[in-house]
């Protein structure tokens, strides 16, 4: 039952996993060549993570954070209890899949598992598997938070979705045992870097309208200072010689005065790459834009000169 390859357990919104060709160009031969850590600050579905722990088996130890306990949780899950949390989201597919001839019987089936999800009552395992069920059944596995942390997505309209993948579980538990799992500010990463580490960030992008904004994903919203924050983050990385690659919205093919990036990150490497669209209520509007690929590489020893005689002169 265990398949070869680990591949994302969600649906996630802004999944990496169509960027991959596009990341895999601008990794420096210098540091993939040997044994390397690899961070990812922002996990979500993990989709680059697992595509470098099938493809790159020099990766001698990874790190994950989010600030999303329920989804670090999940992964704690499949880290440490995969046949207990399989056994549980095979009940519930079943259970799902036998209303298939009453929407509102799945409708109620739904909405009641959804409750029992915010009351945060059940153990680790069984709310790992509320979390997958959720994800699975939801409206284009979108997760989103209100103010008191209640996940608020409407149920999807899969007919008969797979909400237990016993083999990719078992084969993302068997990936999951060279990962450390951290549950907090992106900030903390910093820690666990040492010589030849790339930092992969994925943050929640900044939205190109006020009607698509998806940076909800937890009760506190990533704004512009906590976009800000994180590229200080990044100078720092580059200070102390890390490689470092980040995604976010192009802000500017919505609005072409709109410099945001293009300003926060002119001393580095931006790449404009074609992106999916995948949420939106209309089929109609989804389709492709561009979005940003930033990097430290190859500029890593210009940009430590720059930040470095910003720092004398203060």
């Amino acid at each position: 039952m265990i398949q070869k390859n680990a591949k994302p357990f969600l649906k996630w919104a802004g999944g990496k996993t169509q960027l991959i060709s596009e990341i895999e160009k601008k990794l420096s031969e210098s540091l993939i060549s040997k044994d390397f850590i690899y961070i990812e600050p922002f996990v979500g579905s993990g989709a680059i993570l697992f595509w470098l722990l099938n493809n790159y088996h020099n990766v001698k130890r990874a790190v994950i954070n989010d600030i999303n306990e329920d989804l670090i949780n999940t992964y704690q899950s499949i880290k440490t209890a995969p046949e207990e949390l399989i056994s549980i989201l095979d009940i519930l597919q079943e259970e799902f899949h036998s209303l298939d001839n009453s929407a509102e019987k799945k409708k109620e089936y739904y909405y009641q598992k959804r409750d029992l999800f915010n009351k945060r009552k059940e153990s680790q395992t069984e709310h790992s598997a509320l979390f997958i069920f959720l994800n699975r059944t939801c409206f284009n596995g979108l997760y989103r938070v209100n103010r008191r942390n209640e996940f608020n997505v409407p149920m999807g309209s899969y007919k008969k979705p797979t909400i237990c993948d016993k083999s990719n579980l078992l084969a993302v538990n068997e990936a999951l045992q060279k990962v450390e799992l951290l549950c907090g500010d992106f900030e903390q990463t910093i820690n666990y870097a040492a010589s030849d580490t790339l930092f992969y960030f994925d943050p929640p992008y900044k939205p190109l309208s006020e009607t698509s904004s998806f940076n909800s994903y937890a009760k506190d919203e990533f704004d512009d200072v906590e976009q800000i924050r994180l590229k200080m983050f990044c100078e720092k990385l580059n200070l102390l010689g890390h490689h470092w690659m980040l995604s976010n919205s192009d802000v500017r093919g919505k609005n072409p005065t709109d410099n945001f990036f293009d300003d926060l990150y002119a001393n580095f490497s931006i790449q404009r790459v074609d992106a999916k669209r995948s949420i939106n209520a209309n089929p109609e509007k989804r389709g492709f834009l561009k979005e940003l690929l930033i990097t430290n590489q190859p500029h890593t020893e210009h940009v430590r000169a720059i930040y470095l005689a910003g720092l004398c002169r203060q």
